[in-house]
């Protein structure tokens, strides 16, 4: 027999809530720790004069990891390349997937650009010597070159690798390497927060009738469903 669910009013709910002490410091921090991850170098520096937050970063690195990441999104490969070694070399170094990655999409801004001998040979000299190293490059230089054999893109199986989205993968791609080469997280805390939130609202839901928040923008609290 199905039990039935406990319900919670709203009075009693908001209750709950007011009970959970956050200190405002720690809401500074993750305010701040969105804008420094995500790159927002204006709204950090405000941020941290309006409420005395410091961010565990220097501001002024935001900017070149930045101008790291337009130059990949505008298909500037190279320029990208030197920004990251002038930062520090060791990322791409250490980091051989990373630097096929950009290679990858050197090749692909080459096809783009109908550049198809310089295509070719780089391909040949620069990527091939990798991917008989690593099976998972070899298949994704082959993939890659597959794009000469159509003269319409839009009617090829790989023509994903000519859309914007492909430069903002390599992108932030790049942008979590340097990132994490600063001892910092790749990722934002505020959006894993908000998924465990969700998460959390559906385990409930499985119990209990009770005030929700659906739209994470507002995060007003709707009444439950009796």
């Amino acid at each position: 027999m199905a039990t039935s669910k406990k319900v919670i009013t709203r009075d009693e709910w908001e209750k709950r809530l007011n009970d959970v002490k956050i200190r405002k410091e720690d809401m500074n921090k993750l305010v701040m720790n969105f804008l420094v991850t995500e790159g927002y170098v204006e709204a950090a520096e405000k941020f941290r004069m309006e409420s005395g937050t410091e961010p565990d970063i220097d501001l002024a690195t935001i900017s070149d990891r930045m101008a790291v990441k337009k130059a990949v999104q505008c298909g500037n490969v190279e320029d990208a390349i030197e920004k990251v070694n002038d930062l520090n070399p060791e990322i791409l170094d250490t980091n051989p997937q990373l630097f096929f990655h950009l290679q990858q999409q050197r090749l692909i801004e080459l096809i783009r650009n109908g550049k198809i001998e310089e295509a070719l040979e780089f391909a040949q000299e620069e990527l091939a010597p990798r991917g008989e190293e690593n099976q998972n490059f070899l298949e994704e230089l082959e993939r890659t070159v597959s794009l000469l054999a159509f003269e319409d893109v839009s009617n090829c199986p790989v023509g994903e690798l000519l859309d914007i989205s492909q430069r903002l993968k390599t992108a932030s791609e790049v942008n979590a390497a340097i990132l994490t080469s600063q001892s910092h997280e790749k990722d934002p805390k505020l959006p894993s927060l908000l998924k465990m939130l969700l998460w959390a609202q559906n385990q409930l839901d499985e119990k209990a009738a009770y005030p929700r928040i659906n739209d994470l923008s507002n995060a007003t609290l709707e009444d439950p469903a009796v």
